[in-house]
């Protein structure tokens, strides 16, 4: 019963993911370079550093002491994950100026990042928990920055397709918040930081 934790918590395990998912993470940076290229637009340039910062980040991330072994939890974590990479730019949006929300979110997701440094996670883990800088404010900074960028990309990069990623990839971020704060709240300390910043995403809100 003891073996399934320990392949987990691995570190030749944990090392080897992170890599797939920077390279895959890479891929994508590198379409929307890419496309800024073709059409000077900041905002990708900025999204682009974002992710290779998250990436980086995730390759050296410190070993988890838990990690969760619900099945839900794996599968809503990949899933979100994933689904992002499947946005693709287009040539039309139904909300240009809605490029400043990317923008917005990137710099919220570069602070997150920051302040969580080496912490970062996919699947419901404890690492250490930080209640610094942009956790003081709510309890899922990168994911609060994740909602602004993924709609403001999908307003300025409007497709079927995309709008089907943006639905899907919302609801997964939505169960992923619910699933880890339930791993995380084990933790005496992560109860006591529930109670202290009471907001997931978004102040005063929710």
């Amino acid at each position: 019963m003891n073996a399934l934790p320990a392949i987990f918590q691995s570190r030749r395990v944990n090392f080897y993911s992170g890599v797939a998912l920077a390279i895959l993470w890479g891929f994508f940076a590198y379409a929307h370079f890419i496309q800024f290229q073709k059409t000077h637009e900041w905002a990708l340039l900025i999204f682009c550093f974002s992710e290779t910062l998250t990436a980086a980040l995730y390759v050296f991330r410190s070993d988890p002491k838990t990690v969760s072994l619900i099945p839900f939890d794996w599968l809503v974590a990949i899933g979100g994950t994933f689904a992002p990479l499947f946005f693709r730019p287009t040539t039309w949006g139904v909300l240009p100026w809605a490029s400043i929300a990317i923008i917005v979110g990137a710099t919220i997701q570069i602070l997150a990042v920051a302040s969580l440094n080496r912490s970062l996670a996919i699947v419901a883990a404890k690492r250490e928990i930080k209640t610094n800088w942009m956790y003081r404010i709510v309890r899922h900074p990168i994911y609060s920055s994740y909602c602004l960028t993924f709609t403001g990309y999908v307003l300025t990069n409007t497709s079927p397709a995309n709008i089907t990623i943006y639905a899907i990839t919302i609801g997964l971020l939505c169960a992923r918040i619910f699933r880890e704060e339930a791993h995380l709240a084990l933790d005496p300390l992560y109860r006591e930081y529930m109670h202290d910043v009471r907001y997931r995403l978004i102040p005063f809100i929710f």
